[in-house]
């Protein structure tokens, strides 16, 4: 039951970190006029953050040693 415990929280941090790590890279894509203004863009940056951050967390968060799954 830890381990399993240990694994979830594994998943969740690591999905928490890479909607982060996509969150601050749409700021700065935002900040070199990339991407449309806060006040333009409204909600749609977090929608992003979280689309992408997904697929971070599944092309390189996912299979690091020691991370879930791993046996």
């Amino acid at each position: 039951m830890q381990q399993e415990r240990r694994e979830r929280l594994l998943v969740f941090w690591l999905l928490a970190s890479a909607f982060g790590i996509m969150f601050a890279v749409l700021s700065w894509a935002q900040e070199a006029d990339l991407l449309p203004p806060a006040d333009e863009l409204g909600p749609w940056k977090g929608v992003m953050a979280v689309v992408t951050g997904l697929i971070l967390y599944w092309l390189v968060a996912k299979d690091i040693p020691g991370g879930p799954g791993d046996v």
